[in-house]
C-alpha cells in the first residue's frame, strides 16, 4: 500500500509526510511516498493533497506540474482512490475559489470558498487557534470521525470557508460566531480545513489513522513482529550469500537496522 503526498511547493509537507509515516508504521499502512510526479500518483493507493496559501496560488501552482492534476483527477474520480486535503487542499474540492479573484476548483464538491465575516465585529479574521468540533448529522456515522466527538478540538489558521451545496458534505462545523466548515466529503473522498498533522490538533493522528484504516479500506491486522520478518526477508534477498559491514552509532535507527541484519 502506498501514500502519496503530492507536493508542488504549495503545502505543510515535512510535518504531514512525519505524521502519516508515523501512522502508517502504527497501523500498518505502507509506505508514505512525497512526491511531484504523475506516475507515483497514478500508482498510488490513496492520495493527500495538502495545501498553505492563497487558493488561486495554489490552484495555479498545482496547475503548473505537466500532468499532475490529471493524475489526481483519473485516480480519484475514475479509479476510486481515497483522497483527503487538507486546508487548501480541501478548499480545491470546491467548484470554484473567490479569494481575491474567481478561480475555477476541482469542482468535486459543489460549493465556493469565501471570506470568513464572524457575526461578532470583535472577531478577528483570519479564524486562527484551537475551536471545537462540531459534528453535522452526515459526520456522526462517518468513517474518518469514528472515536471523534462533538467537542473535541482542532486548531485553524484561515480566513476563507468552503460552503457547501449540498449539506450532507459538510460532515463538520466548527463556531465562529457563525458556522464554519471544518470537514467536508462524499464517497472517497474528504478533507479538512484544519491540519490533522499538526501536534495542535489533539485527535489529528486519530483521524490520520481513520483515513488510513477506514476510508481506505485496511484490515487493521498487521502487527510488529510482522514488520520485522517483512524486513529481515528483505535484508536476507537483497544481501543473499554476501557479507554486510554495519556500523553502528547507537541511535534508535541505526540500532534497529543492526538487530534485523
Amino acid at each position: 500500500m502506498l501514500t502519496v503526498l503530492v507536493d508542488y511547493d504549495s503545502g505543510n509537507l515535512h510535518s504531514a509526510e512525519k505524521a502519516f509515516q508515523r501512522m502508517a508504521l502504527e497501523v500498518g499502512g505502507g509506505d508514505v511516498l512525497v512526491s511531484d510526479k504523475p506516475e507515483d500518483v497514478a500508482r498510488a493507493d490513496r492520495i493527500v493533497l495538502p495545501g498553505d496559501g492563497a487558493f488561486p496560488a495554489c490552484r495555479r501552482a498545482l496547475g503548473s506540474y505537466g500532468g499532475l492534476f490529471e493524475a489526481i483527477a483519473e485516480a480519484v474520480t475514475v479509479r476510486a482512490r481515497p483522497f483527503l486535503g487538507i486546508c487548501v487542499g480541501m478548499q480545491m474540492m470546491a467548484t470554484w475559489g473567490r479569494e481575491y479573484q474567481d478561480t475555477p476548483g476541482f469542482d468535486w464538491i459543489g460549493g465556493e470558498v469565501v471570506k470568513i465575516t464572524p457575526g461578532d465585529p470583535k472577531l478577528k479574521v483570519p479564524h486562527m487557534g484551537w475551536n471545537d468540533l462540531v459534528l453535522d448529522a452526515s459526520g456522526l456515522a462517518h468513517p474518518l470521525l469514528a472515536g471523534i466527538a462533538t467537542g473535541d478540538h482542532a486548531y485553524f489558521v484561515h480566513s476563507y470557508q468552503m460552503r457547501v451545496d449540498d449539506p450532507a458534505h459538510r460532515l463538520a462545523h466548527c463556531d465562529y460566531a457563525g458556522d464554519i466548515t471544518a470537514i467536508i466529503g462524499r464517497d472517497n473522498m474528504v478533507g479538512t480545513q484544519f491540519h490533522p498533522e499538526v501536534v495542535h490538533t489533539p485527535d489529528g493522528g486519530k483521524l490520520i489513522a481513520n483515513f488510513v484504516h477506514h476510508v481506505c479500506g485496511l484490515a487493521g491486522d498487521w502487527t510488529m513482529a510482522e514488520f520485522r520478518a517483512t524486513k529481515i526477508a528483505e535484508i536476507r534477498e537483497q544481501v543473499g550469500s554476501g557479507h554486510v559491514i554495519c556500523g553502528l552509532s547507537g541511535g534508535v535507527d541505526s540500532s534497529v537496522a543492526a538487530i534485523l541484519i
